[in-house]
């Protein structure tokens, strides 16, 4: 494995591999690694001839107030995981290789960006946009591999695909979790021990949610109050959003019925978290 932190090397790599014919999986990251990130990762390798991993926190996602400069950075480690399951580029760029000093365009999705985190960090999606944009105009794979945990993002970047005809397939990999149902983040590592045992109030929900739709309740309005309550009843926990709305468009519905996504954000002292359940009723 080989790690390169210019645009220009990965280029001439990824060109070399065109001529011989490679598939290309790409697993963007923030770095970081866990279970999660390998999980795609694995997945990429079972089906391509060569994987390229992005390593680059981009600030561009980071809203003023939020946690970029206190991000979780370890190349060292990251490069360990990854070589472990096969990864045979790590592509770490500087924040300068990427965005230039007068750069002035950026990419941006409508609608689906005004809800749910886009609602809660006011230009959070054009800078996913951007970057994934450039990071595909770099690497120019074949597939590109997305956890669901981020949902919301992964229909923004389906739909910037298709806008765009970007000729790359968009893989989904559900959540990878921890053995007590906890979705694994970068961000757990902010979690001190009483905050990680209150963290499970996320999942406790989803379940709480997926239980009272299978025993056949249907309104909404009543399951997500119930959400609600169950995630009030701990102290650590502050709401951000609770959202149950149509798999497709993300709009909130009064009925559960169809493929429905019920998504959260919840601050856990000062660690704001992210889960779902997809259910198709």
């Amino acid at each position: 494995m080989e790690i390169y932190h210019r645009i220009s090397d990965i280029r001439d790599y990824v060109k070399a591999r065109r001529r011989e014919g490679k598939k290309i999986g790409f697993v963007p990251t923030m770095g970081y690694l866990h279970q999660g990130h390998l999980t795609l990762m694995e997945r990429a390798k079972e089906e391509n001839d060569i994987v390229i991993a992005s390593i680059f926190i981009n600030p561009t996602q980071f809203g003023p107030d939020e946690d970029y400069e206190d991000y979780p950075r370890n190349l060292e480690h990251d490069a360990k995981l990854a070589k472990g399951v096969g990864i045979d580029i790590i592509f770490a760029p500087k924040v300068e290789e990427i965005y230039l000093k007068n750069a002035c365009t950026r990419v941006e999705v409508d609608d689906l960006t005004t809800k749910l985190c886009g609602a809660s960090r006011p230009g959070h999606f054009r800078g996913v946009c951007t970057i994934v944009t450039k990071l595909f105009n770099i690497v120019n794979p074949d597939r590109a591999y997305f956890g669901q945990k981020d949902a919301q993002q992964v229909l923004v970047i389906k739909k910037m695909v298709e806008d765009l005809n970007f000729d790359v397939k968009i893989v989904v990999v559900p959540i990878v979790r921890e053995e007590d149902g906890l979705a694994m983040s970068s961000r757990n590592k902010y979690l001190s021990t009483k905050e990680r045992e209150a963290a499970l109030i996320l999942f406790k929900s989803l379940t709480l949610a997926k239980n009272m739709i299978e025993a056949g309740k249907r309104d909404a309005n009543l399951i997500k109050s119930q959400i609600i309550k169950n995630i009030e009843n701990e102290p650590l926990a502050r709401i951000d959003y609770v959202h149950i709305a149509n798999e497709k468009n993300l709009k909130e519905v009064d009925l559960v019925t169809g493929k429905i996504l019920i998504a959260l954000a919840v601050y856990i002292g000062e660690t704001r978290l992210i889960d779902n359940i997809l259910l198709e009723v």
